[in-house]
């Protein structure tokens, strides 16, 4: 790769970690457009990464392209949601049957720790993204890493739709909560303890996931 195949890969890169966390924070709203001229001159990038920026966020399910219309931050319908759970619910309940009695807990741990200081920190996207891999991290332990992948990419799709309700409820919702809850879901993962493992995933409902 050339000097300059490299600089306007990063320019790319730069653009879709810039515009993810604008969008999974809840900077910026489902249905919100997003205005090539506008974004160009806030990133200070030209057209070109930015277009393949938002083709890579496309793929993602985070942005969607409207015929003569340009892009905007994805929707979701009452429907998608749902479905998202269910598909989520699944992957979840094969994953705890094939875990072995004594799993590797180390990604487990380190996700747990990261959500621990985010709380203290307030970040909330931080937290947001510490959920998701703790989360996909109790997937992983199934064994299917195929599966781990789409899980996360799942979880990325609800964190779309809660991140608004997120920035609405930061002020009211309890960090500490889900810190609490996730402690309970590790530490019924190390006791090997199945049903308490399925319990503790069935707090984690559309209501409460990522607050």
């Amino acid at each position: 790769m050339s000097d300059g195949e490299l600089a306007a890969y990063s320019l790319v890169e730069l653009a879709v970690d810039r515009l993810r966390r604008d969008i999974l924070s809840g900077r910026t709203d489902p249905g919100e457009r997003l205005v090539e001229e506008q974004l160009t001159r806030r990133l200070g990038i030209s057209r070109a990464p930015l277009r393949e920026a938002m083709r890579l966020l496309a793929q993602q399910g985070l942005v969607e392209h409207i015929p003569r219309r340009g892009a905007r931050v994805a929707t979701l319908s009452d429907d998608d949601v749902r479905e998202l759970y269910e598909v989520r619910d699944v992957l979840e309940r094969h994953a705890v049957a094939t875990m072995p009695a004594r799993p590797e807990l180390t990604g487990l741990r380190a996700a747990l720790e990261v959500m621990r200081k985010a709380t203290e920190a307030d970040d909330r996207l931080e937290l947001a993204n510490a959920h998701r891999r703790f989360h996909t991290e109790v997937v992983r332990l199934g064994g299917n890493k195929q599966m781990a992948g789409l899980y996360e990419s799942i979880l990325v799709r609800i964190q779309l739709y809660m991140a608004v309700n997120m920035r609405r409820e930061a002020e009211t919702a309890r960090a500490e909560d889900g810190v609490a809850r996730h402690e309970r879901l590790f530490g019924a993962i190390d006791a090997g303890d199945t049903e308490g493992i399925r319990a503790a995933l069935s707090e984690h409902g559309a209501r409460t996931y990522l607050t």
